[in-house]
């Protein structure tokens, strides 16, 4: 399989509160070329919100908003039962914020990013999918991140939104091309050779390696990094570094 010309690197930024965390944001603002701003959701604030923005714009890094299932007790790692007009108007109203204080900072919110659960679900559920292209649409939003060959990615293509496949360079995989769930051991990969090797894998050969052995196709334009993996900022230069080396571009 051709390797691919060019990537993307991304990283889910604004949910860790104080100086540290604004030190983190920072450090993986100078590596990645967009982020996913937590909007209130499940994380973050409008301080947060805002000094996070400013800080992208600083480095020239694409800007999206990163919504999620209203629930900042379990971090938008669980999925809800909500109906879903309710949920279409906390999802408005996340998103709305961000856009405000990007207004108010001369920025643009380029894309939208579901977090945690809610990206898991819509991923699965065409319904869901559907909804958060509509919070999109109304929002003005171009673009769409999510999971390759998902729920999320025919419905950007149904509502005229431009969909970018998303891998994740240190989470492992199942079979079926789902993230292995976080409760299970070696669902995060901490090691900075393996992340690597990971982020390689998707750039040269379009696939992934699964954590029950074997590998699967899986393409993607865009790789995400956590920002709160153990050594997140080493990770997302080393593998700037090896992919620049490895000949792949390495942009929005």
């Amino acid at each position: 399989m051709a390797m691919t010309a060019s990537l993307c690197l991304n990283a889910d930024l604004g949910e860790l509160a104080g100086p540290e965390g604004r030190a983190l944001d920072a450090a993986m603002l100078e590596v990645v070329t967009r982020c996913n701003i937590a909007c209130g959701g499940h994380a973050g604030d409008a301080h947060i919100m805002r000094q996070t923005v400013r800080t992208a714009r600083k480095h020239g890094v694409q800007i999206g908003a990163h919504p999620s299932y209203p629930d900042v007790e379990n971090f938008g790692r669980r999925s809800l039962v909500i109906n879903p007009a309710e949920l279409a108007t906390s999802l408005d109203a996340q998103t709305q914020l961000l856009l405000d204080l990007a207004q108010e900072e001369r920025a643009r919110v380029e894309h939208l990013k579901p977090h945690g659960a809610l990206y898991n679900d819509a991923a699965r559920d065409a319904g869901l999918a559907q909804l958060i292209a509509g919070v999109a649409a109304r929002a003005g939003i171009g673009e769409l991140i999510g999971p390759p060959h998902s729920q999320l990615e025919q419905a950007a293509r149904s509502a005229g939104i431009r969909f970018l496949a998303e891998g994740f360079a240190d989470r492992s995989y199942e079979a079926d091309g789902a993230l292995t769930p976080r409760s299970m051991p070696g669902a995060v990969l901490e090691d900075t050779a393996a992340v690597l090797a990971q982020a390689l894998a998707f750039a040269r050969e379009g696939r992934v390696a699964v954590r029950t052995g074997g590998h699967i196709t899986l393409r993607a334009g865009t790789l995400c990094l956590h920002s709160d993996t153990p050594g997140a900022p080493g990770h997302a230069r080393v593998i700037r570094a090896g992919l620049e080396k490895a000949g792949i571009k390495v942009r929005a």
